[in-house]
């Protein structure tokens, strides 16, 4: 699984990448947490205001910090998301 941050570094940003990491060590699962700061690379992901949470290339939010249930809700569905893709051999 992989976890984007997307903001300059702000106490906003730094708070929604805090619950992030919680999240991933109380679920006990195997993430990469990356900072993106680049202003243009934020813009890629089409988020005008910061902070945004990315779970596997999707952007789940942005302009607000989502709760630890909010994120934790994002990463199980991510997960489940992921479980059923794998899990479809192209019927």
């Amino acid at each position: 699984m992989n976890i984007k941050i997307l903001g300059t570094g702000c106490a906003k940003c730094n708070q929604v990448e805090k619950t992030a990491r919680e999240v991933v060590k109380e679920l006990g699962i195997d993430a990469s947490i990356e900072e993106v700061k680049d202003i243009r690379k934020i813009m890629e992901y089409n988020v005008l205001i910061t902070p945004g949470l990315v779970v596997n290339e999707e952007v789940v939010i942005s302009g607000h910090i989502p709760s630890k249930a909010e994120v934790t809700q994002f990463i199980i569905n991510a997960l489940e998301k992921g479980e059923k893709s794998s899990g479809d051999s192209g019927k």
